[in-house]
Order: structure tokens, then sequence, then C-alpha cells
């Protein structure tokens, strides 16, 4: 086989260091971000936060000249004499204080100076959890050795919601003691707080609830009877089956509804919820002078700068491995502030193209909202849509309607009559809207909705109106109908 050498011309995309760079801090979110932000500046010295300020120290070393020691001796020397003179002062037996011990420790806690402030040892603490305070409570009480056993295996199997979920009989086997010891201590235990925990199911549940109410609170029995006997009524919402059954008229049975509603369905939920989660704004959209302004939040822009005192000990010509060293980290950090750079522009660029195509929203609401795709705003700003679906995810704007993120703006087509498209968060806005001023006793169905959206002009089907209220969390008409 002869070999030869040929020529071909071709293009094709390489993705440097720097390109990859900037993709990735344009997807990172505002927290991630700041890792990333905190990792360049512990590995790169060329790189500082600007606005640091330098201790009262270094200025004066950076205005003494070089070119003259003996100003710089003279300097050490008075430090030196300030200092044994310091030191040399007789020091009092007693020192004067302006406040006394009775002020800072009283009541056996020591408050730190500040009555606001927290123990030492209750910060950060993690709260207790459901377990944690029915065992508080099991080792209060005066049952035998044997009867806190049962009872720690029967709080070990009380799921966070307060149910309890082991079987008696799992749990009478494993401890080869009787059911009817087990079911003696699972007695007490629901007497614990919150009330209702240790049920094995919700009837059980709302009963135990209604049990440790003052008995002469209103219609406790009716709302006794109507839990214990009719809670498939009552969770079916048919309020006539149930007034029937029950021999009470609409007033009275609404009465003893209102009762079951002040129960708890969920009596552990109090106890070890997940801390909220903030989402910190990374775009502020504003009115000003009727017109709406688009800014970036200083508070999560970071703002570095390179090094000066660093990169002014750079030489040219110098190749040893410490000048090595400061030239790779200066070309890095002017990398990162590019790549830092490139991100806030491409962000506040779509951010202010976004608002512009979405006027309505900001002046009118959801319902105003105008349907648009990633492709609208690639187009308007003649970019990809892959950067901008990497811009908007998991950034968030704050609007005087509320935080939402980038995304939201985001809707499909969906026809109307008048041959325009209607955005399907606009109809979602118009379908919580009929929902919120609906008859309570009577509500709107879905097929009732859709014929109140075709006298708008918008044209759906029942099952797309059943979809959009599911994804709100809306129920349906029989779940949201109320006697009041």
């Amino acid at each position: 086989m002869k070999q030869s050498l040929q020529i071909k011309l071709g293009t094709q995309l390489t993705m440097t260091p720097q390109l990859q760079q900037a993709i990735r801090l344009l997807q990172l979110s505002t927290l991630d971000l700041q890792q990333e932000v905190q990792s360049a500046l512990d590995s790169n010295p060329l790189l500082e936060v600007d606005g640091e300020e330098h201790s009262p120290a270094e200025p004066q070393r950076d205005q003494q000249s070089p070119e003259n020691p003996a100003t710089e001796d003279a300097a050490h020397s008075s430090a030196e004499q300030d200092s044994e003179g310091d030191w040399s002062q007789d020091i009092p037996d007693e020192l004067p204080v302006d406040t006394r011990w009775d002020d800072i420790y009283s009541g056996g806690s020591y408050s730190g100076g500040d009555g606001d402030e927290l123990p030492l040892e209750q910060r950060n603490s993690a709260p207790d959890s459901l377990q944690d305070h029915l065992l508080w409570q099991l080792n209060l009480t005066t049952l035998s050795e044997h009867d806190k056993l049962i009872g720690e295996n029967l709080i070990d199997g009380i799921a966070p919601s307060g149910f309890l979920e082991t079987p008696l009989e799992e749990i009478s086997n494993s401890l080869e003691v009787e059911e009817d010891e087990v079911l003696a201590v699972l007695k007490t235990i629901q007497q614990f707080e919150p009330a209702g925990c240790g049920a094995r199911d919700l009837r059980e549940c709302l009963l135990l609830q209604l049990r440790q109410l003052p008995p002469q609170t209103p219609w406790l029995e009716h709302a006794q009877a109507v839990v214990d006997r009719h809670l498939d009524l009552l969770g079916k919402r048919d309020f006539r089956q149930l007034s029937r059954r029950t021999r009470l008229n609409e007033a009275q049975l609404g009465d003893v509804v209102r009762l079951i509603q002040t129960l708890t369905p969920y009596p552990g939920e109090a106890f070890g919820g997940e801390e909220p989660q903030y989402v910190i704004p990374d775009i502020i959209v504003r009115r000003r002078e009727q017109r709406w302004l688009v800014e970036l939040n200083p508070e999560t822009t970071p703002r570095l700068r390179i090094n000066g005192d660093y990169a002014a000990l750079i030489r040219r010509a110098d190749n040893s491995s410490e000048n090595n060293f400061l030239r790779d980290n200066l070309q890095e950090a002017r990398w990162f502030l590019k790549s830092l750079q490139s991100r806030n522009d491409t962000l506040l660029k779509v951010a202010s193209c976004i608002v512009e195509k979405q006027q309505g929203f900001f002046e009118d609401g959801p319902e105003a909202m105008k349907p648009m795709v990633l492709a609208d705003i690639a187009e308007s700003i003649g970019m990809h849509e892959s950067t901008i679906s990497r811009v908007t995810t998991q950034k968030y704007m704050l609007t005087p309607r509320g935080v939402f993120e980038l995304k939201y703006f985001f809707s499909s087509h969906v026809s109307t009559d008048s041959g325009e498209d209607a955005s399907s968060t606009a109809i979602r806005a118009m379908i919580r809207k009929l929902i919120d001023a609906e008859t309570p006793r009577k509500p709107l169905s879905d097929n009732k909705i859709t014929q109140e959206l075709d006298k708008q002009g918008i044209k759906v089907a029942r099952r797309t109106v059943a979809k959009y209220r599911e994804s709100m969390g809306i129920p349906s008409s029989s779940e949201r109908k109320r006697l009041i």
C-alpha cells in the first residue's frame, strides 16, 4: 500500500479551557457560584476580593522608601521602645470595672451580656425529633423497666407523621411478650403530646385528639360519632348523606365539621421538619419613572480583582519557578474574571429580554403572561438555546409580584378563538381566579371551568383543565365543597 500526503480543509469546534470554564460558571446557581469563587480565592493568590482593606501597618510599610533603610530601622527602634515602655508600666492590683457580675450572671445561666442571645449549648443545635420528644415523656412515667422497654420499641416504630407503622404482633414477637402488654403500653403512649401520636390509622388519630379536648367542648360527642362511624362520608364530602345519618341539619353539621377541621391529621409534622431554604434572587426588577429597571443583585455578584502587589513581582524575562508560578496564576485569574464578567453580562441580557417580552405580566399579573419559549429569547439576543437554558436554570428574579425562577416566564402556546396564542401560565392563572371566586357550596367542575374559559375565547379541553388544576395542587370540585 503506497503512502501519500494529502491536505484537507475542515472546521471543528474546539472547547478551550477558557470556554469550558465560562460555560461551567454560566450554569452555576448563586450558592454554587459563591463556593466556586471561594475555591478560586483559596487556590489563587493573585485573586482577592475587591474592597478588602489592609491592616493599618501595611500602608505604613508601603510608604517607606526602600532606598533609605535608616528610616525603617528608626521605625523599628521606635516601636521597640514604645513596646518596652508599655510593659514597664506598673499594673495595679485591682482594675476598675463598669459592670457588676450580677448584671451578667443571673438566674443560673450566663447571658453573655445580651439578653436576646441564645446560650452556647443552644446555638446551632438540632431540634428535637418526634422520637426524642416521646422518649422524654416516657422516662417521666412511672412504668416499670420492662414496660419502658416495650415503649421504646413502640416509639421506634412511630413514623415522622406520628402514626405507628410497626404492627403490634411484630413488636410482641420480637420482645417475646404478650400482645396485650404491648397494647397496654401503647395506650399510655397515645396520651402523650402531641395528641394523636401512636395511632394506627386516621380514624384513631382523630379520636385520640377529640378525647383530649375538654368535655364541655360544643358538638364534641357528634364529632366523635362522625369520625368513628362516618369518616368515609366525610372524606367524600357527601354532606347530604352525612346529614341524614347523623340527623343533623346543615347548620349543625357545619359546626361539627368545623370542629373536626381543627384537628391535625399528621400530629408528628411539628417535629423534625426540614430547615426552610431561602432563595437569594440573582436579578432585581423594579419600577422607576414609568419603566422597568433590570439590574444584577449586588449581594450575589462577586467583586474580585487582581492583587497588584503580587502582579508587580512578575518579571518578564525571569524563568524561575516562583516567577512562573505567579505568571500562571495571573493568567488564570484573568480568565476567571473574564468568565465571571461574561456570566453577568449574559444573565443581565437574558433577564432584560424576558422583562421586555413579558411586560404584561409585570403590569397586570400572570393572566397577561404571553407564550414564550427558549428559542424566542435566543433569537432576540443572538445566542443558542442551550445557552439560554443554562442561564435560566436555578436563577431567580425579584419582582414587585414576588420571586420567580427565570424558567417561570417560559410557557407553551394554546390556541384561542381570536387566532392568537395564549400562555399556559396565563390559563393556569385564569383557572385559579375562577376557583377562588366560586361558591364553596357549589364549586365549579372541570367541565364548567372549560365553559367559562370558552366564554373568554380560550379553547381548551376538559382534560387539559384537569391537568392544569392538578399541577397547581387544587383538589377536585367534590373535595372543594364546603358547608360554609
